[in-house]
């Protein structure tokens, strides 16, 4: 059931805390968490699934097949509205989808390169950074120094040993992470449900398509990579992102890229369960350090109640 968007120009607030059809207390406020946290799950299997299908199509074919499916499956699931519509709504939603377009293009060419964890563990400093910038606590602050000590523990101490171009598309796909948070919450707040998320989507995925059929031309036609590349965007864009979208819509974006921060740790785990890749003890002391920033910061959004969430900035 759709629901009314905002009147155009006006940022939509959040339903305040113990407000009627809001669940009243700790119970409420977990809610965004497990989206994220279910998110971060179904987008790294998803993850180690695309390694496994690059030998097939290359970095860009998997980048394609997965914009593709699941701007197919959102806009048959969705069937978003495209009247009564602001410019500015527009104009969101399509910087929305540029922004998804480079974020996906840039990781899978940095995996290309360089292992799963060390790409997804400079991936999420994007993030890291724009919990800081946004955060006005000093708590979050902690908690998001505690979480990059840990992204860094992950990696390693450092990144020296590896491809400095995998280096440097994995630092990019961070920043367009961080952009991905704040174009998504404003998409969330200008559209309802999922809608404006299958319009970005559709943006996505035709402004990555001449990339991938110049990169893997007939091979995006084989039925067996077709049938993992919808696998691929099931997993890694159409839960994780919709599960993301309704989540900014309640979660503050400091506590939301706190939370992101899990994302090497569930690489990780990934990487051993799908690709073979094993846990070392500094690894796993890593993870305990990311999940401790998670939960703090988990435990500081419920302790606030009603945290207000990144508004959008003033559109021209």
């Amino acid at each position: 059931m759709n629901t009314p968007s905002a009147a155009p120009g006006t940022p939509a607030t959040a339903t305040p805390a113990g407000a009627p059809g809001t669940p009243a207390g700790g119970r409420g406020s977990l809610g965004p968490v497990g989206l994220v946290l279910a998110g971060g799950i179904s987008v790294q299997f998803g993850g180690a699934l695309a390694v496994s299908l690059m030998p097939r199509v290359g970095a860009a074919g998997v980048v394609t097949l997965r914009l593709l499916a699941a701007a197919v499956v959102l806009i048959a699931v969705c069937r978003p509205t495209l009247r009564g519509h602001s410019r500015a709504d527009w104009g969101t939603v399509a910087v929305f989808g540029l922004t998804m377009g480079a974020m996906n293009g840039l990781f899978y060419q940095a995996v290309a390169r360089i292992p799963l964890g060390p790409a997804v563990t400079l991936e999420v400093l994007g993030p890291l950074a724009l919990s800081v910038l946004t955060s006005r606590r000093v708590l979050n602050l902690l908690w998001a120094g505690l979480a990059l000590g840990g992204v860094f523990l992950l990696g390693g101490g450092g990144f020296g040993n590896l491809d400095p171009a995998g280096v440097a598309f994995a630092l990019g796909a961070g920043a367009m992470w961080a952009a991905y948070i704040v174009f998504s919450a404003r998409t969330g707040r200008r559209f309802p449900q999922a809608d404006g998320l299958a319009l970005a989507m559709v943006v996505a995925a035709t402004a990555f398509l001449p990339l991938g059929v110049t990169a893997a031309g007939s091979r995006l036609l084989v039925p067996a990579t077709i049938a993992l590349g919808a696998a691929v965007a099931l997993l890694s864009s159409v839960l994780p992102y919709t599960l993301e979208l309704l989540a900014l819509r309640r979660l503050p974006a400091s506590t939301f890229a706190i939370l992101m921060s899990l994302e090497p740790a569930v690489a990780a785990i990934a990487g051993f369960l799908v690709l073979g890749q094993t846990l070392s003890l500094t690894q796993s002391l890593a993870i305990a350090l990311v999940i401790a920033a998670s939960m703090g910061a988990v435990r500081t959004q419920i302790g606030r109640g009603k945290a207000a969430p990144l508004q959008p900035a003033p559109d021209a």
